[in-house]
């Protein structure tokens, strides 16, 4: 084997692993539930066409505190840091930077405001638009994120890249105002207007709860709110399966690019794409 494969093999090996349990009680592989099963169905098609053509990727996060890393014991734990280094592992020859504009206590009228210098000066291929949590605890939020959710969608397509939208995590004081399921449906049935996807953050939460058996207490920090290292790589991992399905399906079928046929093919992964799956053994 020489040096480049080596490497690869051994910074697969160690992305294959979880990172180091912060307490007892914290579970020690991601469960694999209905919610690991989840497909972004609308083509990320600015990425795989960029990806095939060797060009840069960066991927804009933008969001809250569960964006900026809040609950996570280091910075390499929150989940942008944790989705690069996967997606570097899974591409290992392409040029892929997750970029982390999460800021605690913003939703979308803040991300809005700091839209052309956070995220559209970047030059995104992919925004991950995390959002909806915090509108929660304010004033008329449900009643606002509608539209709001419309502006972000044009903005970002207005720069000619891919959206995911990426739903509240599931935890007891979401649990407890009477608009989060509303506000998971709203942002649902948004998406569906406006052609993009939802990535399902509160069902696969909510499958961790309700169909592994696992309390609040393992997968979330001391304030029962923030995720933790745990919850944050878990997360990671399915999101960059979803992020990798649907990028792998459109190589199968060269629907690349709105109108464009790309020759080049994407590079091949270092290891088959249930490394990035939801079971990751310790």
């Amino acid at each position: 084997m020489n040096t480049v494969g080596l490497c690869a093999l051994l910074a697969l090996l160690l992305l294959a692993s979880p990172p180091a349990r912060a307490a007892d009680d914290m579970p020690i592989a991601c469960p694999q539930t209905k919610a690991t099963q989840s497909k972004l169905i609308r083509p990320l098609a600015r990425t795989a066409a960029r990806l095939r053509a060797g060009q840069p990727v960066v991927i804009v996060a933008i969001g809250s505190s569960s964006t900026a890393g809040a609950g996570a014991s280091k910075a390499e734990a929150n989940y942008p840091n944790r989705l690069q280094a996967l997606l570097r592992a899974r591409f290992p020859h392409a040029d892929i930077t997750v970029v982390n504009r999460g800021v605690n206590g913003q939703d979308a009228p803040e991300m809005l405001k700091r839209f052309d210098t956070d995220v559209a000066a970047l030059k995104p291929t992919l925004v991950l638009w995390q959002a909806g949590v915090n509108a929660l605890f304010r004033e008329n939020g449900l009643a606002r994120a509608g539209d709001l959710l419309h502006e972000a969608i044009a903005r970002v397509r207005a720069i000619d890249a891919d959206i995911v939208l990426i739903d509240p995590q599931y935890a007891p004081r979401v649990l407890g105002d009477a608009d989060s399921g509303p506000m998971v449906k709203l942002m649902d049935d948004i998406a569906r207007e406006d052609g993009v996807d939802v990535y399902h953050r509160f069902a696969l939460m909510r499958d961790w709860h309700e169909s592994a058996g696992l309390p609040f207490e393992s997968f979330l920090w001391k304030d029962k709110f923030h995720m933790n290292d745990w919850s944050y790589d878990c997360f990671s991992r399915d999101l960059g399966r979803a992020v990798t399905a649907n990028i792998d399906s459109q190589q199968r079928s060269a629907d690349v690019s709105p109108g464009v046929s790309m020759p080049v093919t994407l590079s091949q992964p270092a290891a088959p794409d249930r490394l990035l799956g939801a079971m990751v053994q310790p």
